[in-house]
């Protein structure tokens, strides 16, 4: 039955176009104010934005009737679509292990997510290490297989993890799911032991990258060597200080997080976001002059004795102090109203509908590396769009239609206009499954076991 619907919902989109306009909008683009107008989108691509637009022959027309566009709302940490558990916390150092190998297209999170508004999300590894396993960036195209959803060309991301869930607070005995006390207590349990943990994968990946690199020259010049043994744990930690992979740190303290800044300084590489971050107003200036961004909650606190500082103004905070802030889901209901999320920020600290709005688009697009595809409504991006009924950072407003690269992937009005069509799929289903059921009572008489 699982498999069937995920079939019939998959029928629903894409609708293909090679040409869309959106007429009669309210267009908040992010990074240059708001127009009455349209959007012109060719081959997946924002063609012309404005106004006035020349709108092409034979164009499908959406006629928004003065509702409102945003761009496609982007959620920086996220653990939909992940099949099978996402922490592997058997080891304090998983660097080698990789969520995009267990990407599952058919998970419902992401037709939720999609309903939400939401077109892309960094799919992240669990925090139960010190260095975690590889994160993937994915856009929510439902109905593609797992390849299909990942999005092309975004750099390649790993996840850190600082604090109570490293060090296993309240549950030495080899961390979640241990249910034999003999289970010997994983390295580390301290904070300090977090710090050492994680330098001590860096002088091992340092040492690795300066052999790569003493080999890769020697055959640029000419000489004829037996490469040296690739280790896939230290592999995506030299990615790391080649600065071709992000990092992205789940972290609460200020203390732990200047930690991290002073160790990445120490071995030459950059910490992309500070995830969570919810002490991050206490250090804005330091987290702004490492030139690493925030991924915060918008109001999450006193859930455990290291979130007991946080408070709803830290996104508003931090970006007067020159950081790049987003606001993440970290759950997948919460992923689904992300819009008013952002909104938090304009009542707690003041934040105007721009920075608000951007903290769920473009924000989290720079923080991924893919604000030259995605995060504002500009010429040339990806077309990823979201129409609301009402002003986006209302409680009131509801997605429409959702565009991913120029597709209509979700469509409100035909969502609701299908729903008895599949309420009478599913109850054919039903009775069928209930006969079965009743036939094989009858026949199973005399059958094995009597």
């Amino acid at each position: 039955m699982r498999k069937l619907l995920v079939a019939a919902l998959a029928t629903l989109a894409p609708v293909w176009a090679q040409t869309i306009v959106i007429r009669n909008a309210t267009i908040m683009t992010v990074t240059h104010g708001t127009v009455k107008g349209s959007i012109v989108v060719k081959d997946g691509k924002i063609a012309e934005v404005g106004d006035k637009v020349m709108e092409p022959g034979g164009a499908t027309i959406i006629d928004a009737g003065g509702q409102y566009v945003i761009p496609g709302i982007i959620d920086c940490h996220s653990h939909i679509a992940g099949d099978g558990g996402i922490n592997e916390g058997s080891v304090s150092v998983s660097s080698m292990v990789d969520i995009r190998d267990i990407v599952n297209p058919e998970d419902f999170s992401i037709y939720r997510a999609l309903a939400g508004g939401v077109t892309t999300a960094n799919i992240l590894h669990g925090s139960a290490n010190s260095i975690g396993g590889q994160t993937v960036v994915l856009k929510m195209r439902w109905g593609k297989d797992a390849t299909g959803m990942i999005f092309e060309g975004a750099k390649p991301g790993i996840k850190f993890a600082l604090g109570e869930n490293v060090k296993r607070s309240g549950n030495p005995q080899g961390g979640r799911g241990a249910t034999t006390p003999a289970v010997q207590a994983r390295y580390p349990a301290t904070r300090m032991g977090v710090e050492d943990v994680i330098r001590e994968a860096f002088t091992e990946a340092k040492a690795y990258k300066a052999e790569w690199d003493d080999y890769n020259a020697k055959v640029a010049r000419g000489e004829h060597l037996i490469p040296p043994r690739k280790d896939l744990k230290l592999e995506p930690l030299k990615e790391v200080l080649e600065g071709t992979r992000y990092v992205h740190c789940h972290s609460y303290r200020s203390d732990e997080i200047l930690m991290l800044i002073r160790v990445a300084d120490e071995f030459g590489f950059k910490i992309r976001t500070f995830q969570h971050v919810l002490e991050g107003y206490k250090v804005g200036k330091e987290i702004a002059a490492h030139g690493a961004g925030g991924s915060t909650f918008s109001d999450w606190w006193d859930y455990k004795v290291e979130a007991a500082d946080a408070i709803p103004y830290n996104a508003a905070l931090m970006t007067k102090e020159g950081v790049v802030v987003s606001v993440n889901s970290d759950d997948a209901e919460l992923m689904r109203h992300l819009n008013t999320e952002a909104a938090k920020s304009m009542r707690y600290g003041g934040a105007s509908e721009t920075e608000a709005l951007a903290m769920v688009t473009l924000n989290p697009a720079k923080q991924l590396g893919i604000d030259n595809r995605v995060g504002s409504i500009d010429v040339g991006k990806d077309a990823d769009l979201v129409i609301y009924d009402k002003y986006p950072l209302s409680d009131y407003a509801k997605v429409q239609k959702v565009l991913i690269d120029g597709t209509v992937y979700f469509d409100r009005d035909k969502e609701v206009s299908g729903l008895a069509a599949k309420a009478a799929e599913k109850q054919k289903l039903v009775d069928k499954l209930k006969q079965q059921q009743t036939q094989g009572g009858r026949g199973g008489r005399g059958g094995r076991g009597q």
